[in-house]
């Protein structure tokens, strides 16, 4: 009995979580895939890093012939029809995010195939607690120009020296006739270039190639994505695959898939690695996880957005209130990243001033379709949560008052238009670290945080600034700014802050984009105008960043958002100065 019985409990535990079936077609069609990658990535081996870069250069002319059907057809898919205003978020979280990082990822490889390291020409400092910090935007002229007032760096971890940064940057690039095998990644349903991004750290961060399974939200894409990556396609370096649970289930358990990668939620990946039901409580007790692969992912969380007091004129709070809005309303508030809880202070003479200007903003920005699948019960739940809420068209917002608990709205990704406003005491260095606290305390996830803060203020604080941000539990962190603006930054990095697993997972495990290959990586900081154009002048701006932008494209309350965006991914694709001077006319206008 002895003996039997944990063949007993594994059979039990199989029947338990047995996946839905498939039919021998279904499962020989997934078996040639993986088949044909495994030649793939000896033919990926066999590559030098020069050859690399020539099949990055033709994938990128294969993107850029893709970028009007990519972004219709995403826009088409979420209910954006026509002239909706906010179409052009699917040309910046599509086409122009993959183009980017293609530019930028050959040239890492171009830096390594003549002989020099990844990061030569990039900066490097020192953050606070001696942490290496890598200066990875701007690095380009056109970024310098377009995207003045916008910085990003890369923190490491904590003991990484420069001269260690830089011999370990290239990753799997630095041995590429290592092979990292077949790989499965479980593409986002919610972002488009999310599933291409993925594919591509797999290739040149880990040498390893992919089997791509679409979330079914995206089963639109597909013939998009066919065509796009067909460089990779054809030697064999991708397959792409449609399915749902069932699917899923048997590529997870494929035993020549040597890695899964997911980007979704922390309940998903709970469900891959440990099961469901009575089984999985039970592998959890046992230490026996069902997935017996690596896995790292990028789950999501609730993002802080602290908003540091300070004077600020009515046109400051007017503009911050919008940047907020905008961070839990693109895309619908359906992203990883959208700021979810408003953490105040109590003792800002402005803020009841702010609240109404955020009220306005929040309320006032287009209305679209809630299209992401869950999002209406997540909304209808938050609504019974916070009875009171404010109904403000098709969105939540939870304004939480003393004595109420907040603790629905901070432990709860809504991955909806839900946006939650919290207090704390103090103002200054007190008020930014209380915040702080805060978020890290009683906010789940550690994915992004933002913090928004006047020059004058930021000043003020000196070097206690930079210790707070260091204290902030974030893989990304956006002053000034949103840590979307990092997801689209591919020199930057982008997953949790470091030391989940898969007990607790958390945010997730790993990072990518990541396009100079950075080993050792503990979180990217984004650092922006707080003032727009003409606003962010130096005489009218208080020692902030000068920018040209009047009002990002990005932003919700953005005029012209839609025309600037697709503008600006039409120059990423194929250049065109006078084109570029029309948008830049467009933007004006925003």
């Amino acid at each position: 009995m002895t003996q039997d019985a944990p063949v007993q409990t594994a059979k039990k535990d199989a029947a338990a979580s047995a996946p839905p079936a498939l039919t021998d077609d279904e499962r020989e069609a997934l078996d040639v895939d993986i088949a044909l990658l495994q030649q793939g990535s000896r033919t990926w081996s066999s590559l030098t890093v020069a050859q690399r870069v020539t099949l990055l250069r033709a994938l990128r002319a294969s993107v850029a012939a893709t970028i009007e059907d990519w972004a219709t057809t995403a826009a088409d898919s979420k209910g954006l029809r026509g002239n909706h205003p906010l179409r052009g978020e699917e040309w910046l979280s599509g086409p122009y995010s993959v183009l980017g990082a293609l530019d930028a990822y050959a040239d890492t490889l171009t830096r390594l195939a003549e002989g020099r390291s990844a990061l030569s020409g990039v900066g490097i400092g020192r953050a606070p607690g001696g942490r290496t910090r890598i200066d990875a935007f701007p690095l380009t002229g056109i970024d310098r120009f377009l995207l003045s007032g916008f910085s990003g760096e890369v923190w490491l971890q904590p003991g990484i020296t420069p001269r260690t940064a830089r011999s370990t940057a290239g990753l799997a690039q630095l041995t590429p006739a290592a092979s990292g095998g077949v790989g499965l990644v479980l593409g986002a349903g919610n972002i488009t270039s999310i599933p291409v991004l993925d594919v591509i750290y797999e290739l040149l961060a880990h040498n390893r190639v992919a089997l791509l399974k679409v979330n079914p939200t995206q089963d639109p894409m597909v013939p998009v994505y066919e065509r796009a990556l067909a460089p990779l396609i054809e030697p064999g370096l991708l397959r792409i695959v449609r399915g749902g649970p069932a699917v899923g289930a048997y590529l997870t358990g494929h035993r020549d898939l040597v890695h899964v990668h997911i980007t979704g939620s922390a309940a998903t990946f709970d469900a891959i690695v440990w099961g469901s039901g009575p089984a999985a409580a039970r592998r959890r007790r046992e230490n026996r996880p069902q997935l017996k692969k690596p896995i790292t992912a990028e789950l999501g969380g609730v993002s802080p957005i602290i908003v540091v007091p300070g004077e600020w004129t009515d046109a400051d709070i007017t503009y911050q209130a919008e940047h907020i809005a905008t961070m839990r309303l693109q895309n619908c508030g359906h992203n990883c990243i959208a700021g979810q809880v408003v953490i105040l202070s109590s003792d800002w003479p402005q803020a009841a001033q702010f609240r109404a200007a955020l009220r306005r903003a929040y309320a006032g920005a287009p209305e679209r379709p809630i299209w992401y699948p869950g999002s209406p019960d997540r909304m209808r739940r938050a609504g019974e949560d916070y009875p009171d809420a404010l109904v403000l068209a098709d969105r939540l917002l939870v304004e939480v008052g003393d004595g109420q608990d907040a603790t629905a709205l901070q432990t709860t990704e809504y991955f909806a238009p839900v946006l939650g406003v919290v207090e704390v005491a103090g103002t200054g260095q007190a008020f930014l670290d209380a915040a702080v606290a805060h978020a890290n305390d009683q906010l789940q996830g550690t994915l992004g945080g933002n913090v928004i803060i006047d020059p004058v203020t930021e000043r003020s604080l000196g070097s206690g600034f930079e210790r707070a941000i260091a204290a902030l539990r974030y893989g990304s962190i956006a002053i000034n700014g949103w840590t979307a603006f990092g997801f689209i930054t591919p020199t930057l990095t982008w997953g949790a802050f470091p030391g989940s697993t898969v007990d607790d997972v958390g945010s997730g495990i790993g990072v990518v984009h990541n396009a100079l290959l950075v080993d050792g990586v503990e979180r990217s900081v984004v650092r922006g105008p707080f003032r727009p154009f003409p606003r962010s002048l130096p005489l009218v701006n208080g020692g902030g960043r000068f920018t040209i932008l009047p009002k990002p494209p990005w932003f919700v309350s953005s005029r012209t958002g839609a025309a600037v965006s697709a503008g600006l991914t039409r120059f990423r694709a194929r250049g065109g100065v006078l084109g570029l001077i029309r948008t830049l006319l467009q933007a004006l206008r925003a």
